[in-house]
This record gives C-alpha cells, structure tokens and sequence, in this order.
C-alpha cells in the first residue's frame, strides 16, 4: 500500500470572474479563523460590506495576472509542484493537491486518498510560518472531514517548515540568481499581514508577544508568526550574503482598522524611496508559489509606488513555485516525516 501525501494550499477562484470570486471570498472570509471577531460581527462585515463591493475589484486583480489557458499562477504552479513531488518520490506514494478553499477540495483529496488505499496519510499545509488564519484551519478542516472516511489511516500533519534548512535552500537558490541580475540596493522581504490580536492569541506565555521592540528577535512564543517570518528572514539574508543593513522585513496585505503587524509593506516603500533606494528586490517568503499577493499586489501595485515614491526599479523575486530544489525539499520533508513516524512506531514511542 502507497502512502499518502496531501499538499494543501489556501486556495483560488475557479475563475477571474465576480460570481466567482464572491463565491471564494464567502467561503475563505466566512471562516472564523479568517475573520476572528464575533459571529454576527462577521456576518454584518461580511455580507454588508466586504461581498456587496470586494468581488469586483479582485476579480479584476486576478483578471491581471490570469493564464489564458492555465488559469490562476496559485493553481498551476501548485499543480506542477504536485507533480514534480509525485514523481521525485516514486511509486510507493499517492500524492494529491488540495485546497483549504475553493477546488481541488479536501474532500476529494481524502476521497483519493482512501481509493488508494494508502496505509499512512500525511498532510503539508504550505504555509512555511504558523497562523491560525492558515495553517490551523488547514489542520482543523481536514481532521473534521478525515473523521467522516473510515478505514483512512488518522492524518499526520507536517508542521511550519520556517527553518527547514531544504525550504530556506531552495529559496536561496532562486533568489541568488534574480537578486544578481536585478542589481538591487536593497531587498524587502515581504510577508503577508496578521492582525495583531491573532498573534497574542497564539502566545501560549501570555506576556511575551509585542511585549518589547525586540520580542520577535528569538522564538520564546513558538507559533508566534511574526516571529517566524524574522526567523526566515535572517535565514535567507545569510544565505543570501546580504548586510544587515542590506534588507528590511515588511508585512503586506493589511486591511481594515485594527492593529495589523508591522512594520507595514506599503509604508516601507515609501521610506525606502525616500531613503534614495532606487534599485528594489522583493522576496515574498510566506508564500511557495506565486499568486494574487506576489504578482499583482508587489509586482504591479508595489512596483507602481515605489517608483512614484522616486525609485526606480522594484523587482518582484519569484516564488518557489515548482522549481527543482523545492520539489527535492518538499519530498525530503515528506520522507523525513514518514520515517520518523516509522521509527517511533518501531521504537514505542
């Protein structure tokens, strides 16, 4: 019997079109994980003000960045990831792609999953840093549906890979090469935004979050997500041989009025370009494959700031999309994962 690999991403619309993103954003925006407040709360925010006008203008974002014949860059770089994983790691696995929102479902990965008959199921959200927005409600979701499949084997999830030294590597790996050719006189690195009362809900000491300007310079609150992205930012100026003073980290994608992390991309920019940076490398490493928050938000609406802020190149550093050393550090992981459940079987552990 096979074992089985699940590789589960956020998710995207099945088509650049307004229904079909209202129906996306109902889903991923209706998830109490997503938008932590109050039911009725959510539901008011939701139905009365982000689906009357949202849909429209993102389904023109993604309109922007759309494959005429592949579809969304989420989708089809996630799909010939899959497929490279498959086939990095032979035939005694089932590997399948799924997506916490939207299509290929959970639903049908399990379903896949149990036809196969494999005899260990082990789950990869991609989502290098912890958040309760992503990688909890990943695990949640796909643990509520397991339990309605009996005879599938209890999945195994591979936690928040930040450190992993194949994930940072392969990263590496692309970045050099775009980072010479691009010339810049800084790097951003550029993360997706959090509210702040998510991160202290993941502060298991209660005190540590936000409690000092330097909380995030160690992991002393382990899911901490703030502090993981500087932990990967660090990892990656040293493999990467940038200064400290060679690069900043930005949090992107904020939206509405509470408190989101900081420092803020967009306010970044503009700094940046005062400070007469005018050559700009943007790393987004929080997400493993391009998508809607890469090439349309950085690569177009970042690069049109930055230079009217007075620079004069902003380069969008590609993801990892399918690229040899992340397909050989995703079935390492998967590997690694498997035989260290087989040996803590054998060991009785």
């Amino acid at each position: 019997m096979p074992h089985g690999l699940l590789l589960l991403n956020l998710g995207t619309p099945d088509e650049p079109t307004t229904p079909a993103v209202r129906r996306y954003l109902r889903e991923f925006l209706g998830d109490p994980r997503v938008i932590d407040i109050n039911p009725i709360g959510r539901w008011m925010l939701l139905n009365l003000i982000i689906l009357p006008r949202r849909p429209a203008k993102s389904a023109h974002a993604y309109q922007q960045i759309w494959d005429p014949k592949r579809g969304s860059p989420l989708m089809y770089h996630s799909q010939d990831l899959t497929a490279g994983v498959a086939a990095a790691l032979g035939d005694g696995w089932k590997v399948e792609l799924v997506m916490r929102y939207g299509n290929p479902s959970i639903a049908s990965g399990l379903a896949a999953m149990k036809a196969a008959n494999v005899d260990k199921l082990i789950v990869l959200p991609l989502f290098p840093q912890f958040a309760m927005s992503s990688t909890e409600t990943a695990v949640e979701r796909v643990t509520e549906l397991a339990r309605g499949h009996s005879g599938l084997p209890t999945p195994e999830f591979v936690p928040a890979f930040f450190d992993d030294a194949g994930f940072l590597d392969a990263f590496a790996a692309v970045g050099a090469p775009a980072i010479a050719a691009a010339r810049p006189d800084h790097v951003l690195f550029s993360f997706h935004g959090l509210p702040v009362r998510q991160i202290k809900k993941t502060d298991v000491t209660g005190s540590h979050c936000f409690s000092s300007e330097t909380c995030c310079d160690t992991l002393a609150s382990k899911n901490c997500y703030r502090a993981q992205c500087f932990h990967t930012a660090r990892a990656l100026a040293a493999r990467l041989g940038l200064a400290a003073d060679g690069y900043t980290v930005g949090f992107q994608s904020r939206l509405g009025r509470t408190p989101w992390i900081q420092p803020y991309t967009d306010i970044l920019l503009d700094e940046l370009a005062a400070k007469g940076k005018k050559r700009l490398a943007v790393m987004c490493p929080a997400f493993v494959a391009d998508c809607l928050e890469t090439v349309e938000e950085i690569g177009m609406r970042a690069k049109a700031q930055f230079t009217a802020a007075g620079g004069e190149e902003l380069v969008l550093i590609p993801s990892l999309n399918s690229s040899p050393a992340w397909i050989e550090a995703v079935a390492a992981i998967a590997r690694r994962h498997a035989e260290v459940k087989r040996l803590a079987v054998v060991s009785g552990a």
